[in-house]
């Protein structure tokens, strides 16, 4: 039997003091009204107001960010500097794909539990809807070409080696959400699970309703106050996650039209996370830190734990993440109070859901003796989810982590788990506990 590895933070505890994230505002067509560092500069700008300590008093800044603009090179070194850390405060940007939040998160405590660091603002921000609409690679070299001609007629002869194919743009974010290496959308991964699952429309789609009723149900109870409203330079108010279909229903998700395989296939729109633009940050401390400043806790990262599998199904990259801290722990499901899988597509979900108990699948993929509980519907992602209020990529890690959070405080509960799939074949996991006031 494979071992399944060391706890990363056993040594030192990092502790969770508090988080913000801005809401997730879906991508319409345009660009939207705010870039990546605006977005994690609004939401980390209010954590850090809350605090007793200044913001040069930081050791360090991570972010996670898949796709940063031009303007923002090392975004996190921008949003430090923009937040007042000053020039001490160090940063940087690290890519972990779909869980680029959570790779900042994991950075940033093992620096802490290794003492490089004691105090560090860690979280993830995309603006999916400023992914950059490139040139391709024939128009680059006929802008070099044309560039090196100088008489008029170099120019005229370049002007006639201009074919209109050129000026077809490449849109980045639909090359950043196809796999490079084995030329599958994310979609079409997600198409391969339900088939190797057998799971039919029927049951995507009534799991896309149920994330849209529990994001409802929760903005009603008032359950989203980790998030920071947000004015544009129009003074338009952002709120609340713009993402809500509060009329959806099974009729009107099963008219949908198939997106990744027609017309035969059964991921659709309304069953995919919607393409969105988002920031979430958490403030991580040592326990000297902690007493230094009398810091409140909300939690402690218990365990964290990285995953590969066959990129055709990284949609299961969850159940090999999380697989290896429940055997480090001696848990079964029954001993997690809540969960958070991010909802990148129903399909997804529900194949982890169904792989984690099927006791072939964790023999043969996983190495175990024998299958897990199942992990029951009502204690998975149940305010909603990547479908209902969005999946901006680079800050989603981050974003499950502080809801999981808000979570075991509000129902009085210790123990979660946060996961996700992550584009490329792998999965990652992190184990939270909730420390009591």
């Amino acid at each position: 039997m494979k071992s399944p590895g060391s706890n990363p933070y056993r040594e030192t505890e990092v502790y969770i003091v508090d988080g913000r994230r801005t809401p997730q505002l879906k991508t319409r067509g345009a660009p939207g009204p705010f870039q990546a560092s605006d977005l994690a500069v609004g939401a980390a700008r209010q954590l850090l107001l809350t605090q007793p300590f200044a913001p040069d008093e930081l050791d360090e800044v991570i972010f996670g960010c898949v796709s940063s603009g031009p303007d923002e090179a090392n975004i996190a070194r921008v949003i430090a500097l923009r937040l007042g850390c000053g020039d001490r405060v160090h940063a940087m940007t690290v890519q972990r794909n779909c869980a680029s939040g959570m790779q900042a998160l994991d950075t940033a405590a093992s620096r802490i539990a290794s003492g490089q660091a004691e105090l560090i603002l860690a979280g993830g921000t995309e603006a999916m809807s400023h992914h950059p609409v490139l040139l391709g690679e024939a128009m680059v070299a006929w802008l070099g070409q044309w560039n090196q001609a100088r008489s008029p007629g170099q120019r005229i002869k370049a002007l006639g080696m201009l074919k209109p194919a050129y000026l077809r743009p490449v849109i980045a974010l639909l090359r950043g959400l196809t796999d490079p290496v084995t030329g599958l959308s994310m979609g079409q991964t997600a198409e391969q699970l339900a088939e190797d699952f057998g799971i039919d429309r029927e049951a995507m789609d009534r799991f896309a309703l149920r994330s849209h009723q529990r994001l409802a149900a929760a903005l009603e109870a008032g359950h989203l106050d980790e998030i920071v409203p947000l004015h544009d330079r129009e003074g338009k108010l952002y709120d609340r996650d713009d993402g809500l279909r509060a009329d959806s229903t099974i009729e009107k998700l099963a008219r949908l039209k198939p997106v990744f395989d027609r017309p035969f296939g059964k991921v659709t729109a309304g069953n995919s996370a919607q393409v969105s633009d988002g920031a979430a940050c958490l403030l991580l401390a040592s326990a000297g830190a902690v007493e230094r400043h009398g810091l409140p806790v909300l939690g402690r990262l218990r365990d964290c734990q990285w995953a590969g599998l066959e990129p055709e199904r990284m949609g299961l990259g969850p159940v090999h993440a999380m697989a290896p801290i429940m055997r480090r722990h001696d848990l079964d499901s029954g001993d997690i109070d809540y969960w958070e899988i991010n909802e990148a597509f129903a399909a997804q979900v529900l194949a982890c859901l169904e792989a984690w108990r099927n006791e072939d699948f964790c023999r043969q993929a996983l190495d175990l003796p024998h299958a897990f509980q199942p992990i029951p519907e009502d204690r998975l992602n149940v305010d909603g989810g990547g479908i209902s209020l969005g999946h901006p990529v680079g800050a989603s890690g981050a974003r499950i982590v502080l809801h999981l959070l808000r979570v075991l405080a509000r129902e009085d509960a210790r123990l979660g788990m946060a996961s996700l799939c992550i584009g490329g074949g792998q999965g990652g996991a992190m184990l939270i506990e909730r420390i009591p006031s």
